[in-house]
């Protein structure tokens, strides 16, 4: 027998955040999702699981037939930002336990399976909402890549920034990155320093404005928990048995974290539950 999932608690923390920023570079977004392009949402069913402040459903909403989106913490800002538009639906749940009651042709979830409760039981209810043949992709946070997050920044974040407010994040967060534009713009621009930790990651950086840069580093300040996700934990979820032969996609993404794509298999093939 399976034990019963509790629903994960209510975090005010990205409420707050979303209040704050906005998130609406669609380059990375693009990069986040491929090998799938937003084209291949046309005509489609989407599910978004965790969408945030509604940012990324605006970028699918016009391609695909309908979208639901769901998040536990900001489906009213979510939805206040999407209300223009016809064939969105937002919902308040737990995306490692609700239940829709049907199934969809794209599931994805960008950025947000690594701050769940358990992120195998956040992907297994994924997984169960996308129909046969249908597409799910996520975006996570790689452990291979990110030491100096898991093993520096993530202790000294829960030791001391656990009971302080947002607007005090913030304003470490605008001195961290303001910090950061020199040392980006000079040695990490070079590539005789290609060995340094967050060179890839830096090249984007260079590409965003400074707000969308200090969304980055309050993100990490911010999140109440995040779990970085191995290679050998892409394998265990994008595997054979679960998705088409050669539908598998599990790709490095500035060294830092993983972009992940399958299709489901159908009915007649088994899958791992």
């Amino acid at each position: 027998m399976h034990k019963t999932q509790k629903n994960q608690k209510k975090e005010s923390e990205w409420f707050e955040q979303w209040e704050m920023f906005e998130d609406n570079e669609l380059f990375l977004f693009e990069d986040w999702i491929a090998p799938l392009t937003l084209d291949d949402f046309l005509g489609k069913h989407v599910l978004e699981c965790g969408c945030g402040g509604g940012q990324h459903t605006r970028f699918v909403a016009p391609y695909c037939k309908s979208i639901t989106a769901i998040d536990l913490n900001t489906a009213e800002i979510a939805r206040d930002y999407t209300k223009s538009l016809h064939n969105v639906e937002i919902l308040e749940g737990d995306i490692a336990t609700i239940d829709l009651g049907r199934q969809f042709d794209i599931v994805f979830c960008i950025g947000v399976i690594h701050h769940t409760d358990n992120p195998d039981t956040t992907f297994l209810n994924l997984f169960r909402h996308a129909k046969p043949g249908g597409k799910i992709v996520v975006w996570t946070y790689s452990a291979e890549g990110n030491e100096i997050m898991r093993f520096i920044v993530e202790p000294i974040r829960k030791a001391l920034l656990r009971n302080v407010n947002r607007r005090t994040i913030y304003q470490i967060s605008k001195l961290i990155t303001l910090a950061l534009y020199p040392v980006v713009h000079t040695i990490y621009s070079l590539s005789i320093f290609s060995f340094l930790p967050y060179y890839e990651y830096f090249k984007n950086f260079r590409k965003l404005s400074f707000k969308r840069n200090l969304l980055n580093i309050f993100d990490k300040l911010n999140a109440p928990q995040t779990h970085f996700t191995t290679k050998n934990k892409c394998y265990e979820w994008f595997n054979p048995l679960r998705f088409k032969a050669g539908s598998i996609s599990i790709k490095r993404y500035r060294g830092v974290s993983y972009s992940l794509l399958g299709e489901k298999l159908g009915p007649e093939q088994k899958y791992v539950k």
